[in-house]
């Protein structure tokens, strides 16, 4: 399992359903369906955070606030810098587990040593897309959210990038890849990191493990003759690493050689040394 280095993000602890997390200089406590077991919360932590956030049992949730917090605050990775906000559904604007991603793309991008046209799709607050731009890229970032987009535009000028070559596009992700088709645009490198559950055009409800061959398949055609990479994420508990690697594999591996990997990608807890899964990624490299 692939494990993020952080110093302004910490997993403190975790037990009971609960996630203790330092933040920069706050403490949260979120929910976590899989953490099943129920160890000793002795970190006083635990009864000195900042909210917390309750799930309601009707769906949803609300934080609750113990100490004053800000409505935003920054922390930072490497040459990164973020803004964090709890949100509405327990989210902060940031996943920190994906770090090991950044760092791989970034490595990637710096060792082609040639321009590298990357696309990030469902970018969410675009903390890959910071990474590809400050490794030297250019990037396309597409989100559906024109709040999501806006938020990933105040984290490139928090990091000093608002100036690097990226496109910020609120969109559809599958009817802009199809744009990009007709349009025969390449891509170098593709970061795709859909939700779980989503909406068709005509509201119908899609779930990921049944759409993911289709969405991979649509993105074959904008890849680059000498692309470098294919990141694929997934929070789905229904795709396991090793079912994506072989999508990868089978759609990827025939038309441009190159090795296919999956892994948990996880945080580490300081308290038991142990180390918590928060996802699953494959990874396609020429």
């Amino acid at each position: 399992m692939r494990e993020a280095q952080w110093k302004d993000y910490e997993l403190i602890d975790c037990s009971d359903g609960e996630r203790l997390e330092r933040w920069g200089d706050f403490v949260l406590i979120r929910p976590d369906p899989q953490i099943i077991w129920s160890t000793p919360k002795k970190n006083p932590l635990w009864k000195r955070a900042h909210a917390r956030y309750n799930r309601s049992s009707s769906g949803g949730g609300a934080w609750q606030y113990y100490k004053t917090l800000p409505s935003q605050w920054k922390i930072t990775y490497n040459d990164l810098t973020f803004g964090i906000k709890p949100m509405g559904f327990k989210h902060t604007g940031v996943f920190p587990e994906q770090a090991v991603n950044w760092d791989f793309a970034s490595e990637k991008i710096k060792s082609a040593n040639r321009p590298v046209k990357v696309l990030n799709m469902f970018a969410y607050t675009g903390a890959a897309t910071l990474a590809c731009l400050n490794a030297g890229a250019s990037v396309c970032h597409v989100d559906a959210s024109k709040g999501m987009v806006q938020w990933a535009k105040e984290n490139a000028v928090l990091s000093g990038l608002s100036d690097k070559s990226v496109r910020w596009l609120v969109d559809d992700c599958v009817k802009f890849v199809q744009r990009e088709q007709r349009r025969g645009n390449k891509y170098d490198g593709i970061i795709m990191d859909p939700p779980s559950y989503g909406r068709g055009p005509g509201g119908e409800v899609w779930k990921l493990e049944e759409q993911l061959f289709s969405l991979v398949e649509l993105c074959v055609p904008i890849l680059s003759d000498n692309a470098l990479f294919f990141i694929l994420n997934s929070y789905t508990t229904g795709l396991s690493p090793s079912v994506m690697e072989y999508l990868l594999g089978v759609m990827l591996k025939k038309r441009f050689g190159g090795n296919v990997s999956s892994s948990e990608i996880g945080l580490h807890v300081t308290d038991s040394g142990l180390t918590l899964p928060c996802g699953s990624t494959a990874v396609w490299q020429s």
